[in-house]
């Protein structure tokens, strides 16, 4: 988040001017260019002693919205704050190529700042806030992620979906390119760490970036999108059970318009019927619908007419969708 200085510095003011997006101003002893050592972004940072400096800083209520801290050495830098339900806030923070090896940001809320870049390798960022913070680029290697929290859409996300609405379709599919790398920077670190309940999630929405980056109306787009909503990619076998559910359910009624044969006698919606024996004939329908689409075959009920095309296409998308399942299902449960 870039710093606002309300008013040029003048010899009576000894404060640092920055002000973060609260309105508060950041009460550290400025520097001649009117702000702190850790707002300013020309300050050199990569001292062997700046990470003990920060947590000292850190320790003493010095403000940590704002930081700018672009290529700053924080290796093994603590910022856990003890005995608190809540981590230090660092909305707004630049950690622009910054060295964060083995750092402990336990909690911790970067929230609309930057990690682009920046070398995590082994650092602790469980249960971390990074909701609108760039991404792009970062050193996951070992590092700990549980129940990270990087919000619905990432910044690049946003950012792209208003190049949409401004028809800039070049900085749109830029903005979806990087979401991609981000999201499958997130699933290789998830499943180096064996948290593949967060890599499915991460799968799902690295490739649905992919799509987005698609010609919208090329074939390629309309397979990936029937691929999602079909399985979700792999990682959603309740998908596949909620479209054979519906699957059955829609042959079942067009069986029931368009009629099914029994003995001789046609079983479909008849306007001189009961409703009971309507309704009896529509269970009829939906038992005819199941033994279809599981390829079972009794051969009591068969179809007429139209029905015949629509059993076909069951009976094929069905024996196709039962196999899609155990696929999907087993990689689930063997993870």
């Amino acid at each position: 988040m870039s710093e606002r200085i309300k008013e040029p510095l003048s010899e009576s003011q000894h404060h640092c001017q920055y002000f973060d997006h609260l309105g508060a101003q950041c009460d550290a002893p400025a520097g001649t260019s009117g702000l702190c050592f850790w707002h300013d972004p020309d300050t050199d940072k990569s001292d062997e002693d700046t990470a003990s400096r920060l947590e000292e800083y850190a320790a003493q209520g010095g403000m940590l919205h704002g930081l700018a801290l672009q290529h700053a050495n924080l290796a093994g830098v603590n910022l856990v704050k003890r005995h608190s339900k809540t981590g230090y806030d660092l909305t707004g923070s630049d950690f622009y190529r910054a060295n964060l090896r083995g750092a402990h940001l336990f909690n911790a809320s970067i929230c609309k700042g930057s990690l682009m870049k920046a070398d995590l390798t082994g650092a602790n960022l469980h249960c971390v806030h990074l909701e609108e913070c760039n991404l792009l680029g970062v050193k996951l290697i070992k590092a700990k992620i549980d129940n990270v929290k990087i919000g619905k859409k990432l910044l690049q996300e946003q950012r792209a979906e208003q190049a949409l609405q401004e028809n800039d379709l070049a900085a749109a599919w830029d903005n979806y390119e990087q979401a991609e790398e981000i999201y499958r920077d997130l699933r290789k670190a998830s499943e180096q760490q064996g948290l593949f309940s967060l890599a499915g999630p991460f799968l799902q929405q690295e490739l649905t970036m992919r799509r987005y980056q698609m010609p919208k109306w090329s074939f390629a787009r309309l397979f990936s999108k029937t691929v999602d909503l079909f399985c979700g990619y792999g990682e959603d076998p309740l998908r596949v059970v909620l479209f054979s559910i519906l699957l059955i359910i829609v042959s079942a009624i067009f069986y029931f318009i368009f009629g099914i044969s029994f003995a001789g006698e046609t079983v479909s919606f008849n306007v001189n019927h009961s409703i009971m024996e309507n309704f009896i004939s529509l269970l009829e329908c939906l038992y005819y619908s199941v033994v279809t689409f599981t390829t079972l075959g009794y051969g009591d009920f068969t179809p007429i007419g139209l029905s015949r095309g629509m059993a076909a296409i069951e009976a094929f998308t069905g024996s196709f969708t039962i196999a899609l399942f155990v696929v999907v299902f087993v990689k689930k449960m063997t993870r």
